[in-house]
């Protein structure tokens, strides 16, 4: 069976809001790829989709080639996290796992390798239910583990993890995929997505915007933007915008400049005779290259900060 995710030409409506508008991308083995966007933006009922729990108005989600509905033992062929709450409160974690193993053909020794490889053995025997958010992940992915399947589908797993956690899926994550298995993450964290994935989906309004590797998204946010610092940060941005450059202010001394060559830079603020230090090449954050990307898809923006101190609504942005 091939280990990949084939999304094709999705649509869905949920009465008159549109949620996936032809959504279409394929996760392939042997890299974590991330798929984000932002809220709204379909990534939820897409992997709904592929687990056949939404119903589609048109297109097809395939596991290996093959409807999820049509597959024998699932877990041995998908493993999947979309809600770390979805458990028994009063099992304890051990039995929890236990009945998912069970219901596939799967003896304790294997529930005992997941929890071993998640971390769980010290609490394995306390109720699920009174596991924390982090401990609730942990859980999850083990459960998503059970069958050993060659394709994983993780919703927001960095949620609720402390730095320890976070530390831990990121390598775990990266192992699985080196491992030749396919591995789809949805995260709005994009500072550990940039540390995790390979590979990016960016999806906005029900379909796809960008399907690239991460390397690529980030070079393409950072090409022709120079970086640097000056402590005459009002004349340096006078200078560069005389010289044709566009420039935003990064800090307090730092200035990010777009239209201008890196030796064009130091040349106009030479002429000047102005302070300036550490020119170079700008390389933009994962969450830069997001942000660009799905300005236009954003569902709803927060109104500008109410000066009386009154809390901002939020407005649709038509």
């Amino acid at each position: 069976m091939e280990a990949t995710i084939e999304v094709n030409g999705l649509h869905k409506r949920f009465g008159p809001t549109r949620a996936l508008d032809g959504m279409t991308f394929t996760v392939t083995p042997g890299t974590v790829t991330g798929f984000v966007g932002p809220n709204g933006a379909g990534k939820s009922t897409t992997m709904r989709a592929v687990l056949g729990l939404d119903a589609v108005d048109e297109g097809r989600a395939l596991v290996g080639g093959k409807p999820y509905a049509s597959l024998r033992r699932p877990l041995n062929h998908i493993g999947s996290l979309l809600d770390a709450a979805a458990l028994h409160p009063t099992r304890s974690a051990r039995g929890h796992l236990l009945w998912l193993a069970h219901s596939q053909g799967l003896g304790a020794k294997r529930v005992d390798e997941v929890v071993a490889a998640c971390g769980l053995e010290p609490a394995i025997r306390r109720r699920a239910g009174g596991y924390s958010l982090g401990m609730r992940q942990r859980l999850g992915i083990a459960a998503a583990l059970l069958g050993d399947p060659p394709i994983l589908m993780l919703d927001e797993p960095f949620n609720g993890l402390d730095p320890e956690g976070i530390v831990w899926i990121r390598g775990f994550l990266r192992a699985l995929a080196a491992e030749g298995r396919a591995v789809l993450v949805s995260s709005h964290l994009m500072s550990e997505l940039q540390d995790t994935a390979g590979h990016l989906v960016v999806v906005g309004r029900g379909r796809v915007v960008a399907d690239t590797s991460v390397a690529e998204l980030i070079s393409a946010a950072s090409s022709g933007r120079v970086e640097l610092h000056t402590t005459a940060r009002s004349e340096a941005m006078t200078a560069l915008a005389n010289a044709g450059a566009t420039v935003a202010v990064t800090s307090a001394d730092t200035l990010t400049v777009a239209g201008l060559a890196p030796e064009q830079v130091i040349a106009a603020l030479s002429r000047r005779n102005l302070p300036f230090s550490h020119v170079s090449s700008h390389r933009a954050t994962l969450e830069e290259a997001y942000m660009e990307l799905t300005r236009d898809a954003v569902e709803y923006r927060a109104a500008p900060a109410d000066l009386s101190g009154d809390r901002a609504a939020e407005e649709p942005t038509r």
